[in-house]
């Protein structure tokens, strides 16, 4: 099992123990990209995911719902579901 997939199932298992910087690890394993930091949150973009993620740079552990929140998007990519371009 590789690094992402520890991480994808670490999120899924707790997602209110997933750390700041693994959040951003995960999210760049499924393809978004760090495009700037917005005062205290960083921003993350998907080439074909219509939203953007934002997270809130922190020392520790992030919120679940910023978990839950980049899963869900990780899903609805899975799904093919936004092929918008």
């Amino acid at each position: 099992m590789g690094k992402c997939d520890k991480l994808f199932e670490k999120a899924l298992q707790s997602p209110s123990s997933l750390r700041f910087t693994d959040l951003c690890k995960l999210a760049e394993c499924y393809g978004f990209t760090f495009q700037r930091q917005q005062g205290s949150h960083c921003i993350y973009k998907h080439s074909k995911y219509p939203r953007i993620l934002t997270f809130p740079k922190c020392v520790g552990t992030v919120k679940a719902n910023y978990v839950k929140q980049l899963l869900e998007a990780i899903e609805e990519l899975e799904l093919g579901g936004s092929d918008e371009e």
